[in-house]
């Protein structure tokens, strides 16, 4: 018969995901994004995000189930990102969640959605191993982390992201560069006819004295943005390709040369690159030889699983579910800033203000 079947439900930002997972195998995985709808502003516009993901809830769920070959009364359990994220998107898909959870019968569990990310992998490539180094790289977020019992213990974080995290870097310089949003895709397919030691971009937070696991990619966006600069002063068309392919080179040294770092001083054997921006090529194929080199295995979940999605959220809750987590309360709310502390995440919704 197997374990429990558990449904999870995404909607920090700008995809609406349902994924079904049951001991730890994926049966379905259905994601809608509203990204078009962002492009023409250059980023994604929270009104826009909230009532996309209004929109897609009711279709990427049936469709989640159709594929796995479901019904809603054999769902045994849901769990939902409930933080971090975008405020009215998070309520969407928790009031969503919520609904299917009551109507089903069946117990709600909240997940952080960096979590999500870290237990994707876990779909591709199982259990993860204990300890191993987790470097999450997003649009928003760019981490290390030292993960043991994904649900069982606290994560603790080596280093953080101070300012610009390296998705945001590539979307901010890919709009200097005049090339479209989402700005990780479309600095990866310039970097492809460019050369990565055209421009000699910094290292940020490299030099010996500096925090060896801390990231900034603000300077970064700074240092690519003088560079066009200086070719429009100059009046001369500016070399798109060989900025996004240097660009590229320098954010992907940074990330893998910190997260091989951390990996030889923890005497870890395993990294693991989740995330969105671990869909990029540059990154990926620098961190295989990296690794490669130094005995280390490096585990990347597939593409489909880097972006965000419900699998990721469903291999949380199905982890949890099999680790006898209590789950959520009735009044479980968001957080759209939670520090990433457990993979279980269940803010309570705070009491209204009394008017005087």
């Amino acid at each position: 018969m197997g374990g429990p079947v558990v449904l999870g439900i995404e909607s920090s930002c700008d995809e609406t995901g349902a994924g079904i997972v049951q001991d730890g195998r994926l049966l379905a995985h259905v994601v809608a994004t509203s990204m078009d709808e962002h492009a023409r502003f250059g980023g994604v516009v929270p009104e826009i995000a909230a009532r996309a993901h209004l929109h897609s809830f009711n279709p990427v769920v049936r469709e989640a189930l159709d594929r796995a070959g479901l019904r809603i009364g054999q769902i045994d359990a849901v769990a939902v990102t409930t933080g971090p994220g975008l405020s009215g998107a998070l309520q969407v898909g928790l009031a969503g969640a919520k609904s299917v959870a009551y109507a089903a019968g069946v117990p709600l569990y909240g997940v952080h959605h960096l979590a999500g990310h870290v237990a994707a992998d876990t779909l591709e490539h199982g259990p993860l191993p204990d300890p191993c180094v987790v470097l999450i790289v997003s649009g928003g977020h760019t981490s290390l982390l030292l993960v043991r019992d994904l649900v069982r213990e606290p994560i603790l974080h080596l280093g953080d992201t101070l300012d610009d995290a390296a998705g945001e870097c590539f979307d901010k310089v890919a709009r200097i560069l005049g090339l479209p949003y989402p700005g990780g895709p479309a600095i990866d397919r310039a970097a492809r006819s460019g050369d990565p030691k055209a421009v000699a971009f910094p290292r940020p937070l490299t030099r010996p004295g500096d925090d060896p696991y801390a990231f900034s990619f603000s300077g970064l966006k700074t240092a690519a943005a003088r560079w066009v600069e200086r070719h429009v002063q100059r009046g001369e068309e500016v070399p798109v390709a060989d900025g996004a392919a240097a660009l590229q080179e320098a954010v992907a040294d940074v990330l893998t040369r910190k997260a091989l770092a951390a990996c030889r001083a923890y005497d870890v054997k395993t990294l693991i690159v989740v995330g969105g921006v671990a869909a990029n090529s540059r990154v990926r194929a620098l961190a295989e030889k990296r690794c490669a080199s130094a005995g280390i295995e490096l585990r990347v979940p597939p593409m489909t699983l880097c972006t965000d999605n419900g699998a990721m959220i469903a291999a949380v809750g199905d982890l949890l579910v099999r680790a006898g987590t209590e789950p959520a309360p009735l009044d479980v709310s968001i957080d759209p800033s939670a520090p990433l502390e457990y993979a279980s995440l269940n803010p309570l919704a705070r009491p209204a203000a009394r008017v005087a």
